[in-house]
């Protein structure tokens, strides 16, 4: 059973910047697929961001070119670096992994949740 637990959330100011790490732990193999999604009160939960063990990446078109991520496939760990944040970046974002990723990425499992909130 995949565990996932995340870190570094919080309160920041319009235009600053924070990271969020999240750990994998139950899975003696690199998952495939570790990423992240977010949902805001009232709305969908819609995906921010995704790494492959291959080093691939894909970003929703809101957040590129203002967000990294980066995975390190020994640890089973993945960070976001988000940067230039916006008022509407405000949401819980959910790290998430899939194990079995072949074209398109199908969480199986998810963390608790870290809540991340930016003032205007």
């Amino acid at each position: 059973q995949v565990q996932l637990a995340e870190s570094g959330g919080g309160l920041v100011q319009a235009g600053g910047s924070l990271r969020l790490s999240c750990e994998a732990s139950g899975s003696p193999f690199s998952i495939n697929a570790l990423g992240w999604f977010r949902q805001a009160p009232g709305k969908q939960r819609e995906l921010v961001a995704f790494a492959l063990t291959n080093g691939a990446t894909d970003y929703a078109d809101s957040v590129k070119g203002r967000f990294t991520i980066s995975r390190y496939n020994d640890e089973n760990t993945v960070h976001l670096q988000m940067n230039s944040l916006k008022p509407e970046d405000t949401s819980v974002y959910y790290c998430a992994a899939d194990p079995y990723f072949t074209t398109h990425f199908q969480p199986e499992y998810w963390g608790q949740g870290t809540q991340v909130t930016v003032s205007s």
